[in-house]
């Protein structure tokens, strides 16, 4: 996950280029915020539920499966294989986070992909309503989390003196976290599948549909087809527009697959049928 001191670095700042407005960034404190944003209550542990675009002719293709057209980062780490955007190397290890990202911002949208990781165990994810931190690798903002076994945070840092950042970090917990709710902003899980759900749901080393549904104050995730969450976000200083962007966790070698990434945009509304 992401360095909490950078985090902390990078309040407030949103990178220019993305079109994002730069206004200052409130995190959330105190018991209350705290329990409204953690948003752990918020999955929809049993739906299947398909989600409203399904099938939609409004929806456009973000990836051509042949260039970067579109998109930018950092193309060391990044390639394109048989359709596919292919983060990370099995050849040695992934010495950063990276990220591939939309040069344009979108705000209301549903976003639909495949995705696998090699091995299945990889840490990866899909940053939207995000931001690119200034002469920096690092994005923050939403994101929509890939990979099994790992450790989580399930409550954000307090903010004290104490610990090497700052602050004081707090017990890290082994989740599926598969069609899960994360923020790099503010450092830990909004909200999490329900993990027998989940772990009869997706396809280790395989393609999973994903889908990421932003409308508003409301975030919705599907992994083939079930629904891992359905969080409503009470914190009105998090934007709600970013660009869109797709992770390489650091760590051991290990690859991420993304295609067939299509977008449809939501005006105002329900968007057609």
């Amino acid at each position: 996950m992401y360095n909490r001191k950078h985090r902390n670095d990078a309040r407030g700042i949103h990178d220019g280029q993305n079109n994002i407005s730069r206004r200052k960034l409130l995190t959330t404190a105190g018991g209350a915020a705290i329990a409204a944003t953690m948003g752990l209550t918020n999955c929809a542990m049993f739906a299947r539920t398909e989600p409203p675009c399904k099938g939609s002719s409004r929806a456009v293709a973000l990836f051509d499966g042949k260039t970067f057209a579109g998109w930018e980062g950092n193309l060391e780490m990044f390639r394109i294989e048989d359709g596919a955007i292919v983060a990370g190397t099995l050849e040695g290890e992934i010495p950063r986070n990276e990220y591939l990202c939309t040069v344009r911002s979108y705000g209301d949208f549903e976003l639909r992909l495949q995705v696998k990781t090699v091995p299945y165990t990889l840490n990866a994810g899909i940053q939207f309503r995000s931001w690119r931190v200034p002469n920096s690798n690092e994005v923050l903002g939403y994101q929509a989390d890939v990979g099994a076994l790992q450790p989580i945070r399930l409550s954000p840092p307090l903010d004290t003196d104490e610990g090497a950042d700052g602050g004081i970090e707090p017990t890290l917990h082994v989740r599926n976290i598969w069609g899960a709710l994360y923020d790099e902003f503010r450092g830990y899980m909004l909200a999490l599948a329900d993990q027998e759900q989940i772990g009869r749901v997706y396809h280790p080393e395989d393609w999973n549909d994903y889908v990421i549904r932003a409308e508003g104050d409301r975030v919705q995730i599907w992994i083939n087809g079930y629904q891992t969450v359905d969080y409503t976000e009470t914190d009105p200083s998090i934007v709600r527009e970013g660009i869109i962007g797709l992770q390489i966790h650091d760590g051991l070698p290990g690859e991420a697959h993304y295609r067939n990434i299509v977008i449809e945009e939501i005006a105002s509304g329900k968007p057609e049928e």
